[in-house]
């Protein structure tokens, strides 16, 4: 059986791919790896990031924490999810009501893992390293403690 992810860096991943979003007009990750203590998410991109565009995405998910949003769930049907939310990872095999995580009135997306109760039990969200390559930009980060000092 695969093992779910880290609530925290599960939550902060929905936040990571909506700001990608708002930011810069591109889909939610294709791949993700998520762990408790490092993650990276790949998107396809048009070109590296520059010192500027990684603090504004850090600065953009850090401030959704610090909202500390509700993270509720919804049940919609298969057919009323299309269009309305992103579907593109579903297997084909996904039919009947679809569970869709919400970050606040900031993101929505089918998800089956587990997240946190509110976005400000995340914690400090950073960008570790950024890589570019034949399309695909990697994004690694790492998340504090929520109770660390500086938050």
């Amino acid at each position: 059986m695969k093992r779910q992810p880290d609530p925290r860096m599960h939550s902060v991943e929905h936040i990571l791919n909506q700001t990608m979003i708002r930011l810069y007009d591109c889909d939610r990750c294709f791949t993700a790896h998520l762990d408790r203590k490092k993650s990276k998410c790949d998107y396809v991109f048009d070109h590296p990031l520059s010192a500027e565009e990684i603090a504004q995405i850090v600065s953009g998910v850090n401030a959704v924490i610090d909202a500390d949003l509700p993270v509720t769930e919804s049940f919609v049907s298969r057919e009323s999810a299309e269009g309305r939310y992103h579907t593109k990872k579903l297997p084909h095999t996904a039919v009947g009501d679809l569970r869709i995580i919400h970050m606040g009135d900031y993101d929505a997306c089918p998800c089956i893992g587990e997240h946190v109760s509110s976005t400000g039990e995340i914690g400090r969200f950073r960008i570790t390293t950024t890589t570019y390559a034949d399309g695909v930009l990697r994004i690694r980060f790492k998340l504090s403690s929520p109770t660390d000092a500086g938050r």
